[in-house]
């Protein structure tokens, strides 16, 4: 996922928090909300409990590549925000992939 995808900045996961629409399932929490750029952006963030930085930093990388693999960022302007749950760990990869779509399907993100 290129940079230009990502949200970053503290105040921009603050500011969506706040505003946007929210849709939840056991291992994600995801705020959605319309953009002006064409383009999408998505910012990951999880708690210390889930585990040490080397276990978290994992959980993104797969997140990451979860979005990867079931959006487009140039079809649809929206900026999200997803919040990893700590259900996450209990299910596999493929699980939380479909958990992953189900959410952005019913965000019709994709």
């Amino acid at each position: 996922m290129k940079k230009k995808n990502r949200v970053r900045k503290a105040q921009e996961f603050q500011s969506l928090i706040h505003t946007a629409k929210k849709s939840t399932n056991e291992s994600f929490v995801m705020y959605f909300a319309d953009k002006k750029e064409k383009e999408a952006r998505i910012g990951i963030t999880l708690s210390k409990k889930m585990g040490k930085a080397v276990e978290r930093n994992l959980i993104k990388r797969q997140v990451r590549m979860m979005c990867q693999e079931l959006t487009d960022f140039s079809s649809y302007p929206k900026d999200v925000i997803l919040i990893v749950r700590y259900g996450y760990k209990n299910h596999s990869y493929m699980t939380n992939k479909n958990n992953l779509e189900k959410l952005l399907l019913k965000a019709t993100i994709i």
